[in-house]
Order: structure tokens, then C-alpha cells, then sequence
């Protein structure tokens, strides 16, 4: 396939913005050139013509499981959100109801240009997850939810694991799933957060990451309560307990990061562990505003996440961009986060905090065909700065084509590897269901 005639910014190196067009060969990209000649059917070639060809977004934190709790978990807190309203929805979800939420998060994730994620699970019936991102054409890092403290009592029995239990599951996924799909589909262990994971389980959980080779996936500082718990139970602050048990490296993401000591920054920086920023989520459930051109500034690598439908209520890579940008410019100036650099954190960012950048993030001869169109023919899009439409003006509605490893998940405005119908439907009776068993 030729990708022909768009304006082509390939996130490398070297910045390169151009004309031109791209070949895509057996799931990767082989040339790339101002013009290149045609050598298949008519069929083989996209006209890009008025378009911007990208690398596909990245988000680098999001949790499907919690789709169909959209819009019932408004103006809460951290630890009221998840005590009253998550916990309670995720004990409550069937293989069939989590099915059909993961569905609808990759149906708005794939709308909207996605295409890839690294996503926390419930505790249950991860293989569901890894079935609906393999059916979907996402690529996609994923794990079971791990938890097995409740020290509050607000918490479902049913979400409480032993650390054991737990990690055998977990090993068992792992080796299941762990490079399936032609390696489009990966495995992260994923400890929920300090306040509901003992010593025990979180040791465990990064012991059998580094044995295996695996991403950790974790939220940490994201929340003032969170910070006090943890500095109550262990008298350290958050991220320095997690790097006394082996949670902090190149292969760990940690979801938030909002709240962090000098030291604790430069921790991260020592270790090269990833920060996943989700601006909005931070905004909604008043959790503060993570410093973020301080991380960037001091070396951390920062990917920019959506985190969960209802902490957004939108699973939207262009509301992430936007805000990340326009939250720090009342504290730092008009100059902080300029549009550049917050593409950079949705597109080379995530692919370096998933251990993918050299396979994904930027547009390049011998990278997979992750590649997102977005149509410039739009009142918001037509004029000025490329890069600064992408991240202030554009939305959703812009995307034309998604192709992940050369195949079109959405093509001409329309999702093309899911039945949007049918997926609809499901969820509207996974809801109708999980709403009849509300107490």
C-alpha cells in the first residue's frame, strides 16, 4: 500500500515535515519519499491529498474495564470514586459485561486515532481484554488488576486476592498472552497502587516482571490521601517505598505522578522510569496538576494517558493533548508546553514507556505501519502551524484512516475492525444488566 500526497510529520530525530508519501510492505513501513513510484492495483494507494499523515497516538494509561461506568461517578474524589462507585462496578462485571465495555473503549479509542494502549484490568477475566484487543486490531499492553489490601473496608470482597493466588493467575496470563497477535499484543503486571497492594504482593509482582521481561504498570502519587496512607503505613514517601521494592526501572509506568518531592523526581530520572500524564482525569476528580515540564525538563520520560471512562469521561488523545498543554501555561507563562512537545509525549513518549520505540512513535523506514490521517479540509484544521492544529484545534471527527501493522482499523471516517452496531448494543445491554444489580 501507498500512503499518497500528505503532509507527513514523521515525529523522528530530525523533526521531518514533507510532502509526500509512504509505503507500507508486510506490516511495516519500507519507503518513505516525496514520490514514489506506483507498483500495485489501484487499490494499494490511500490519496492523502489535504490530509496530515502521522504516527498513530499513543496512551500509556487507560483502563477499559471501567467503559460502561462512564457518566455514574461524577464529582468525586480519588478514594470515594474507586470506594463507591469502581470497586463496586468492576466486582460486578461478567466475562460478557467486560467484554462488551472493552469493546466500546477500543471502538472510541480506534475513532479517535489510538492505536495503541497500555491499559489496567479488573481482577477478573483479563482474558477477555486481550481477546477484545486482539479482535479489534489495537496494539495492545495489557494485565490483571492486582490488589490485596482493603484497609479501609470499603472495598469488595471479591476484588481481594492472595498475593500467591494472584501472581500464579498472572504468570498464567503471561505466558499466554505475551507476545500473541505476531507480537501486537503484550503483557504488563499490574499492581492497582501502593494503598491496596502489601509489601508481599508488590515485591512479587516486581520480581516476576524483571524475571520475565515485563512492564509494570502501576498508579502511584496521583492523589494527597493516597501520598498520606502510604507515608502513614511506611513512613517513606510513595515512589521511594516503590523503589525500595523493585518498582521503579525502564520498564515501569507509573499512571499520575502528581504529587512528588525533589527526591522522588530524581529517583525517576536515576531509574528511567516512565510517567503516564492524564490531565483530565486530574482535573475531574480534583487530584492537582502534575509538573509536568519539571519531569521533562529534568529527563523523565512523560506519555500522556486518558486513564478511565469515568475519570474523563472521554477516551479522547486530543482532549489529553490540549489540556496538557494549556494546564501549565496560567503557572509558567504562554512559552510552557508548546504543542511540539506535547505530540511528542502522545506519539515517541508512549512508544518509549511501552519499550516500543523502536518499533512504533515516529514514521520511519523499518517501523511497523502505525499510521493515523487526519483530514485538513476542516474549519479548525485548513490554516496555519500543522502541529498546533493537531494538538488545539483537531478532535476525533478529523480522523479519516487508522492503520495498525498495515491493516485499517478505520478507514474514510468509518471504524472498519469492529461492528460499531453491534458494539453499541452490547453495551447498552451490558449496562441495562450491570444497572438491574445496582443495590
Amino acid at each position: 500500500m501507498i500512503i499518497r500526497n500528505g503532509l507527513i510529520i514523521t515525529m523522528d530525530d530530525d523533526g521531518r515535515i514533507f510532502e509526500g508519501d509512504l509505503r507500507i510492505d508486510d506490516g511495516n513501513i519500507v519507503e518513505m519519499a516525496s514520490y514514489i513510484g506506483h507498483a500495485g492495483t489501484a487499490e494499494d494507494v490511500l490519496d492523502a491529498r489535504g490530509c496530515l499523515v502521522l504516527p498513530g497516538f499513543v496512551q500509556a494509561h487507560v483502563h477499559l474495564c471501567q467503559t460502561l461506568c462512564r457518566n455514574t461517578a461524577d464529582d468525586l474524589e480519588l478514594l470515594d470514586w474507586l470506594a463507591e462507585r469502581v470497586w463496586p462496578h468492576e466486582a460486578a462485571l461478567t466475562p460478557a459485561t467486560l467484554r462488551a465495555a472493552a469493546d466500546l473503549g477500543l471502538l472510541e479509542l480506534i475513532d479517535g486515532g489510538t492505536s495503541t494502549i497500555l491499559d489496567m484490568g479488573t481482577v477478573h477475566h483479563t482474558d477477555v481484554l486481550f481477546e477484545a484487543a486482539r479482535d479489534a486490531g489495537i496494539r495492545y499492553a495489557g494485565g490483571k488488576c492486582l490488589m490485596d489490601l482493603d484497609e479501609s473496608g470499603r472495598c469488595p470482597e471479591r476484588l481481594i486476592e492472595e498475593p500467591k493466588t494472584a501472581m500464579a493467575e498472572t504468570a498464567a496470563l503471561a505466558e499466554r498472552w505475551h507476545g500473541a497477535a505476531g507480537g501486537r499484543l503484550r503483557y504488563a503486571v499490574a499492581p492497582r497502587f501502593a494503598v491496596s497492594c502489601s509489601e508481599e504482593l508488590l515485591e512479587l509482582a516486581g520480581d516476576f516482571a524483571c524475571a520475565e521481561g515485563l512492564l509494570i504498570h502501576t498508579h502511584a502519587s496521583e492523589n494527597l490521601g493516597e501520598c498520606e496512607i502510604i507515608r502513614r503505613r511506611t513512613g517513606r514517601d510513595n515512589v521511594d517505598y516503590l523503589s525500595d521494592l523493585g518498582l521503579l526501572g525502564s520498564h515501569v509506568v507509573l499512571a499520575h505522578g502528581v504529587h512528588l518531592s525533589e527526591a522522588e523526581v530524581s529517583l525517576l530520572f536515576g531509574t528511567g522510569t516512565h510517567v503516564a500524564h492524564c490531565p483530565s482525569s486530574n482535573l475531574k476528580l480534583a487530584s492537582g496538576f502534575a509538573k509536568i515540564p519539571e519531569l521533562l525538563d529534568f529527563g523523565i520520560n512523560v506519555a500522556l494517558g486518558a486513564d478511565g471512562a469515568p475519570c474523563n469521561n472521554r477516551l479522547d488523545i486530543f482532549r489529553e493533548m490540549h489540556l496538557a498543554s494549556l494546564i501549565q501555561k496560567p503557572r509558567l507563562g504562554p512559552r510552557a508546553m508548546p504543542a511540539r512537545r506535547v505530540l511528542e509525549m502522545a506519539t515517541r513518549g508512549g512508544a518509549r514507556a511501552l519499550g516500543l520505540e523502536d518499533e512504533i512513535g515516529s514514521l520511519e523506514v523499518g517501523k511497523r505501519a502505525d499510521v493515523v490521517v487526519l483530514d485538513r479540509m476542516d474549519p479548525r484544521m485548513i490554516t496555519g502551524d500543522p502541529i498546533a492544529a493537531v494538538v488545539f484545534a483537531a478532535g476525533p471527527g478529523c480522523v479519516r484512516d487508522l492503520i495498525v501493522d498495515g491493516r485499517f482499523l478505520k478507514r474514510d471516517f468509518e471504524v472498519v475492525s469492529l461492528d460499531v452496531s453491534a458494539v453499541l448494543r452490547a453495551a447498552q445491554e451490558a449496562r441495562d444488566e450491570l444497572e438491574s444489580e445496582d443495590p
